[in-house]
């Protein structure tokens, strides 16, 4: 798949999840949902890769970074974004966890010594800058106190786990751990991480039998796990972490689309604004890349 292929995938899927994860929400912990959600993409994945042919073996060296990345990418991450989305309506979600693009390129400096470019950096602020234009009526509505700042924690947080996580995942590729199967293995470690978390809370398990509840639970896994992270990671590995962060912010602007198409949502000029914006700082970010691939064929 062609780089822009796999953007629009990511981002396409993802930004349809932010409605599906709000289906997961009230009778199911948050940390149940999260370790049903990525046991049954392992298991579902796994089960390709080897009727694929490919070896789900690793050495123990490989596995610690497996599990690094599994633990923050596919585990405690989604815990923290599940547990925003609880306090705070899901586009501050969205807002917050867009600055993931300032933090990858951040981490991309210290991490691997990536050059941090102007160009970057500006394709990043528009982005973000257009996300907050999007969402601004639910920022304007924030209250920076009680739930609502807990919920904002939860979202910084989970943006700065995901940050993490890409770095191990750019770790794993330069160690030859290969995709898919690195994939099948992380959302194990993910959901054991998120077992833990329920544990040492003293959740209940309990199960959501509602067609809306299963039915999000298998697009979740399926769609929004296997399918946008083996774009996601193929994408890291192919144009960077800090250019590949942007689908953070193509995402809410996608699931504003779709809630144009299903629900009803009415545009202002602002919000139109905020996605002209959020556009610009797409292609500034993706266009060098572009460039470079042309270029290397």
């Amino acid at each position: 798949m062609s780089t822009t292929g796999l953007f629009v995938t990511a981002s396409a899927i993802w930004g349809s999840t932010w409605l599906a994860i709000t289906l997961q929400l009230g009778v199911v912990a948050p940390e149940v949902s999260v370790v049903y959600r990525f046991v049954l993409a392992a298991v579902v994945l796994a089960a390709w890769c080897r009727a694929a042919g490919r070896s789900l073996r690793f050495a123990a060296a490989d596995h610690a970074g497996i599990a690094a990345q599994g633990v923050l990418l596919f585990g405690v991450n989604y815990v923290a974004i599940y547990r925003a989305e609880q306090y705070v309506a899901s586009g501050l979600v969205a807002v917050l966890f867009s600055t993931m693009v300032f933090m990858n390129m951040i981490a991309s400096r210290f991490f691997f010594g990536t050059p941090l470019t102007a160009r970057g950096l500006t394709g990043a602020a528009l982005g973000v800058g257009g996300v907050a234009l999007l969402f601004l009526p639910e920022l304007a509505a924030a209250q920076y106190g009680g739930e609502a700042a807990l919920g904002i924690a939860f979202a910084l947080g989970s943006a700065l786990l995901s940050c993490l996580g890409n770095m191990v995942a750019v770790r794993n590729h330069k160690a030859g751990i290969p995709i898919l199967t690195g994939i099948a293995w992380g959302m194990a470690y993910g959901a054991a991480a998120a077992a833990l978390a329920a544990a040492a809370q003293g959740v209940p398990w309990t199960f959501d039998l509602r067609p809306a509840y299963v039915g999000s639970l298998v697009y979740l896994a399926l769609l929004g796990s296997i399918v946008a992270f083996g774009a996601y990671l193929t994408l890291v590995h192919r144009i960077g972490p800090g250019p590949a962060a942007y689908t953070g912010v193509a995402t809410p602007v996608v699931a504003m689309l779709l809630s144009t198409l299903f629900e009803g949502y009415r545009w202002t000029w602002l919000a139109g604004a905020g996605v002209l914006l959020a556009v610009a700082g797409n292609v500034l970010v993706l266009r060098p890349a572009a460039k470079a691939r042309i270029r290397s064929a």
